[in-house]
């Protein structure tokens, strides 16, 4: 085991106790990871730090737990770190020493503020959040009992979960149809089924296609610097069978002149009602060369990940990730000492870029200002 750790460039040692957990089934396909699970002593993650080299879960018994597992992107993805929320709320609540609903007020709102502080791009925390307090709130309100609201509040994370694997399943099904019968299809990051409870959203799109019998041929940036397309998205496919090349960030543009790459697919964690999109640093840079070569550049993202109350990308908060991801690799410091590191999480697609908006209410095109708003009405 520790020969393997030191080739693990996301291994920083043990999972203090008692989150490392032995019991893990053996993803083989299907586009099923299992991201996150409830269990009756908490919420069972894979550890994605750990992936492709070992399979591993961390099991969170608190809440705290919890948010530790969505800041340490032992889980990621705008719409796993959502219902991952969701859960720890729930979690929290089960622990609860508090008698009453009026007793039990002051905990919940710590620990609504704990999990809201944990990552502040992805809008589907705050989403997944905000449902949470307004089901409290109007159960407290009916004078429902302590116990039946923290079985409410579990039901209620339990039907994100299921709400999440049919969405995405519902815009593979939408965004199948707009990739090309056969050809090379780029992604940044990684927007699959470690994404999400299940399925993914831009390699759910992929996953689609490939079922459909379109011959897709995947090319992952590998996405640095946390390398989730080499890692994770490279992970999966591979898993499901789907023909996948690993490039470096900077050989997108090469390939495109080369005419290997038909369209661009990729996630997002917060849309603005403008239509600009946030995700993964570097998505921005593609969307610019898709552009200038004439490609398709799709975007695909559950409807909690659209934020109709942020007018523009400009307003939407960009995290900034530890300097030590970008200074050290396995372990090793890459940079001298002392220089100075820019390290954002993600990075922001003006809506010009963007050829469509794929989500489990349909395909929308610009002006995005309009479709996303009368897509908001009809549903």
């Amino acid at each position: 085991m520790a020969a393997q750790n030191a080739h693990n460039p996301f291994y920083c040692g043990p999972v203090p106790r008692p989150l490392r957990s032995s019991l893990c089934p053996i993803y083989t396909g299907t586009g099923m990871i299992p991201t996150l699970t409830w269990t009756p002593e908490g919420v069972r993650f894979i550890d994605q730090t750990r992936l492709p080299l070992e399979e591993s879960y961390v099991l969170a018994t608190t809440y705290e737990e919890v948010a530790d597992a969505i800041v340490t992107m032992v889980v990621r993805g705008a719409p796993a770190i959502g219902v991952s929320a969701a859960y720890g709320v729930a979690l929290g609540a089960k622990k609860s020493q508090a008698a009453t609903a009026a007793e039990f007020a002051p905990e919940f709102e710590r620990i609504c503020t704990r999990l809201a502080a944990t990552r502040p791009t992805a809008v589907n925390l705050f989403w997944a959040i905000d449902r949470m307090k307004a089901l409290y709130a109007n159960l407290s309100d009916s004078g429902v009992p302590l116990s039946q609201i923290k079985e409410r509040l579990l039901a209620e994370a339990g039907a994100m979960y299921e709400e999440d694997i049919a969405a995405c399943k519902a815009m593979g099904a939408h965004g199948a149809a707009l990739l090309p019968e056969q050809g090379g299809v780029l992604t940044h990051c990684n927007a699959g089924a470690l994404a999400t409870c299940g399925y993914g959203t831009a390699l759910g799109v992929i996953r689609a296609a490939a079922e459909s019998g379109k011959r897709i041929h995947v090319y992952a940036d590998e996405t640095r610097p946390f390398l989730q397309g080499a890692r994770l998205t490279a992970w999966e496919l591979m898993a499901d069978g789907i023909p996948t090349t690993v490039i470096c960030d900077n050989m997108a543009a090469s390939l495109m002149r080369q005419g290997k790459i038909q369209a661009v697919v990729v996630g997002a964690d917060r849309i603005a009602a403008n239509g600009d999109a946030a995700n993964k640093i570097g998505t921005y840079n593609v969307a610019i060369l898709a552009r200038e070569h004439g490609i398709p550049f799709y975007v695909a993202a559950p409807w909690s990940t659209i934020d109709l109350a942020t007018a523009t990308g400009d307003a939407i908060p960009i995290e900034e990730r530890p300097a030590r991801e970008v200074t050290h690799h396995a372990g090793k410091q890459l940079t001298p000492n002392g220089v100075g590191i820019c390290n954002p999480a993600f990075d922001v697609t003006p809506a010009k870029y963007i050829t469509a908006i794929v989500t489990e209410r349909g395909v929308m095109r610009a002006s995005y200002s309009e479709s996303l708003r009368a897509m908001e009405l009809v549903s």
